[in-house]
């Protein structure tokens, strides 16, 4: 009986130690070891989108390939859905959530999130033809919105009560209003930019009311060490220059945050 009593215990010390070492374990080490940073994004320009190749490019997409080369591994682009964001990220479907993501109360308790690198605005889209109907938030009332499930822009509509209809990227959004299918849209200010208005793919439509104020980070699994990591790296990235060369190459420079 104490042979066996003492190989149970010693099963148990194994299983506990193993337990330990896992959530002990460096995410930076995993990375390193299967050689490549596994970033989840959507098309957001001009963030994250394809370039006539068919590779992905924008202000998140390159600087993602500047962290993982300083960390000497691969980078590869995954397109999600939004919504689930936090289950591909904890599920280790993704290392990372780098896609103009706002810093919301449940994304910085979700997961290990990085310092604020570039400011940000839900903003109202509606046709052109009919902004000027549209010049407050009172003025809103009654109109269906078409608004990315899981985002900042969902949640903004939903506290001011309005009706909104859930697809699954920004983009989706714009293209619903376009049709008609949809009044108007609440997407970020950034994407607003780049997307709609005049020499744009949406020169009927434009945006209007502004709902709020916000800042974009880097979501990693919680308790992730690749936070810090890339802290250390963006505040490098900034002080060689490197960073607003990017956001000048994107139009995004005014929206830059210090990196220290």
């Amino acid at each position: 009986m104490k042979k066996i009593a003492a190989m149970v215990l010693a099963l148990v010390l194994a299983l506990s130690m193993m337990t330990a070492s896992a959530e002990g374990a460096s995410d930076k080490q995993y990375v390193l070891d299967k050689g490549v940073l596994v970033v989840g994004i959507t098309d957001f320009a001009p963030m994250d989108y394809k370039d006539e190749g068919g590779e992905w490019i924008g202000f998140d997409a390159d600087v993602a390939k500047a962290f993982a080369a300083s960390l000497g591994v691969k980078v590869e682009f995954i397109e999600i859905d939004w919504d689930n964001k936090i289950l591909e990220l904890d599920a280790k479907a993704v290392d990372c959530i780098w896609n103009g993501m706002t810093l919301t109360e449940a994304v910085l308790n979700a997961m290990e999130c990085s310092n604020p690198y570039m400011n940000n605005a839900q903003v109202v889209v509606v046709p052109a033809d009919k902004a000027d109907q549209y010049q407050t938030v009172e003025s809103l009332a009654g109109l269906t919105f078409a608004v990315e499930a899981g985002s900042a822009g969902e949640a903004e509509v939903t506290a001011l009560g309005l009706n909104c209809t859930p697809v699954t990227a920004q983009a989706d959004a714009l293209m619903e209003v376009a049709a008609g299918t949809s009044d108007a849209a609440v997407i970020d200010a950034l994407m607003a930019a780049a997307m709609i208005g005049e020499g744009t793919s949406y020169a009927n439509l434009t945006y209007t009311v502004g709902l709020n104020s916000e800042e974009y980070g880097v979501g990693f699994r919680k308790g992730s060490d690749l936070a810090a990591e890339l802290n250390a790296f963006l505040a490098q990235y900034a002080a060689d220059g490197e960073l607003a060369k990017v956001a000048e190459t994107y139009k995004v420079q005014a929206a830059l945050i210090e990196q220290k």
